[in-house]
């Protein structure tokens, strides 16, 4: 399979998943944040070895629009409290869904981690727009090209 047929199909099953499962904001960036680290971590024990360079856009979370102002940014939550408010068995879910697609299209390091930061940015974003612990549990808003 080519690396834009993998990416095509990981991102039309994660919308259509993510979307049966109306998945709120904090779920999907909490699995996101999982694979990325640990694609992360095995692409760096593999540069490390080879002495290879990886790419910003790869090594880095891609920049999110900077919430508006006028918000009150100084909104606290307890995070024990969001933790255990999540469904577990709704991210296992997700998490299971990317990591065996991941493998049965044999998508590499790179464009698995590539595919996952675009999904991290909308994610991002909309975390940082919320202006309560409440949007937290919103369901993603997908873009309609998305």
């Amino acid at each position: 399979m080519s690396e834009t047929d993998a990416m095509v199909t990981l991102q039309e099953r994660m919308v259509n998943l993510i979307g049966q499962l109306t998945m709120p904001v904090v779920e999907v960036a909490l699995v996101l944040q999982h694979h990325i680290q640990g694609m992360m971590t095995s692409l760096n024990e593999h540069v490390s070895l080879t002495g290879g360079q990886i790419n910003e856009k790869v090594a880095n979370p891609w920049s999110i629009t900077s919430p508006d102002e006028t918000i009150d940014s100084q909104i606290a939550f307890d995070v024990e409290k969001v933790l255990k408010i999540v469904d577990q068995d709704r991210m296992d879910i997700l998490s299971t869904l990317i990591r065996v697609t991941l493998i049965e299209t044999e998508m590499n390091l790179i464009e698995g981690i590539l595919a996952l930061r675009s999904w991290e940015q909308l994610v991002r974003q909309q975390l940082a727009d919320a202006n309560g612990p409440g949007q937290l549990f919103s369901p993603i808003d997908l873009p309609e090209e998305w």
